[in-house]
């Protein structure tokens, strides 16, 4: 089985093309090859698929199995990859993801490759039930270690739970407040967890714990849910935020006049190779 490793700000994925392979366990397939030691060593696997409805459908699982909505920084990459290699070469591209179609501007160097998109994420959701997290207004207070966290909870597609901290953020346990915070009670289908430090008002640096992964170089939708949050707490306007990350920076901006997030960020291919699975 043919397979393509891609990143988009160290966030990466193996891709494969649905178009020619054939995957009948994904679930499994994720697990195999997302171990670092043992597989490729990814934090998921992506599957690009024909659509119906859109010019292809991507599916996205995360290392443990678990099948997730939507990935920001995996849906620009499958937008390269159906750019690059000339699936869908065109422009504006539409991907059938779980939490809808996402459209895709390409962004091209003068070799006509695809360098960095734009992704029209839609609208943040606020609404409790729908995101969704135990809560009357969507926000919560949650403690661990003898800590208190006030999380302001945002679907992108996925849940994620948003909070803001005063210390800098790359001295922060991670790993130790995440993997508590991720399964809380509180949330139904478990939550992204985002910790975010303010440098200033257009201008965050954040880390995120991903359900079913574990802490990444980065995350698009908790990168959109991040400003999202910030902008609902009066701590960035509705202009463009650029989003600091361990693996690169992404630009976000709520639009007032549709009211839906952009996400500008790059996709890069690191290789292709040939999967043979063994027992």
């Amino acid at each position: 089985m043919k397979f393509t490793k891609m990143h988009g700000c160290g966030n990466d994925y193996v891709y494969i093309n649905c178009f020619e392979e054939t995957v009948n366990d994904p679930s499994e397939l994720s697990k195999r090859v997302s171990d670092r030691h043992f597989g490729i060593g990814s934090d998921g696997l992506v599957l690009i698929c024909p659509s119906d409805a859109a010019d292809c459908r991507m599916r996205m699982f995360n290392p443990d199995g678990s099948e997730s909505e939507m990935c920001g920084n995996a849906v620009r990459c499958v937008a390269k990859y159906v750019y690059d290699r000339k699936l869908v070469h065109k422009k504006n591209i539409a991907v059938e993801t779980l939490a809808g179609i996402k459209y895709i501007q390409v962004h091209t160097d003068e070799n006509d490759v695809a360098k960095t998109l734009t992704v029209d994420m839609g609208e943040p959701v606020f609404e409790p039930e729908q995101i969704p997290v135990l809560s009357d207004d969507g926000k919560v207070t949650l403690s661990a270690f003898e800590n208190d966290f006030d999380f302001t909870c945002v679907s992108m597609g996925n849940p994620h739970a948003v909070t803001f901290i005063d210390t800098d953020v790359k001295d922060f346990d991670v790993e130790k407040f995440g993997k508590v915070f991720e399964t809380d009670k509180c949330f139904p289908r478990k939550a992204n967890i985002e910790f975010v430090q303010t440098v200033d008002r257009t201008h965050l640096k954040m880390r995120v714990w991903e359900r079913g992964t574990g802490e990444t170089l980065a995350c698009g939708t908790g990168t959109c849910a991040t400003v999202a949050a910030a902008c609902a707490n009066g701590i960035c306007p509705r202009e463009k935020v650029e989003v600091e990350l361990l693996g690169g920076k992404l630009v976000i901006e709520w639009k007032e006049s549709d009211g839906h997030i952009y996400m500008t960020g790059p996709a890069r291919f690191s290789f292709d190779g040939e999967l043979i699975m063994e027992d």
